[in-house]
């Protein structure tokens, strides 16, 4: 898969937009959004908090709507991108739709799944970080200070 660093800022700020819609809804303001052949097929925002669920987590909703909009299970052919590093079950989730590319804004040192020892993406999906990294890691600074 190509990697073009302007295109990446562009579904990165699109990515942000849905973790806007997660601090409207005081949710962790995590957004994703999923890209195949250069249009959104699946976007997502956490949900945990409205949905009672701890599973519903922004990559997780982008999963299930990219599924859905192109009528199967493997995203091969399709890039995430998301606002801050993936915990280890999306990255267990991710792992499972063969992602062709995931794409972070910021790292989560505290649960993101590059901490831990062994890729546990699926071989072939390319890993780039620090998109528009200041941006997403202000936004959930600044969430996490208003909670204290």
């Amino acid at each position: 898969m190509e990697v073009n660093r302007e295109i990446d800022e562009k579904y990165m700020r699109m990515a942000l937009e849905e973790a806007k819609l997660a601090l409207e809804a005081d949710e962790v303001p995590i957004g994703a959004v999923i890209v195949a052949d250069g249009r959104i097929v699946g976007r997502g925002h956490n949900l945990v908090e409205t949905l009672i669920d701890v599973t519903a987590h922004a990559e997780i909703q982008a999963i299930t709507a990219a599924s859905a909009t192109l009528g199967g299970k493997y995203l091969n052919e399709c890039t995430l991108y998301v606002t801050v590093e993936p915990c280890v079950m999306c990255a267990g989730a991710l792992a499972w739709s063969q992602i062709g590319r995931v794409v972070y804004g910021a790292a989560d040192e505290k649960r993101g799944f590059a901490r831990l020892e062994g890729n546990i993406l699926h071989p072939r999906t390319v890993l780039s970080s620090g998109v528009l990294a200041d941006e997403c890691e202000s936004m959930m600074k600044d969430f996490f200070a208003k909670l204290r």
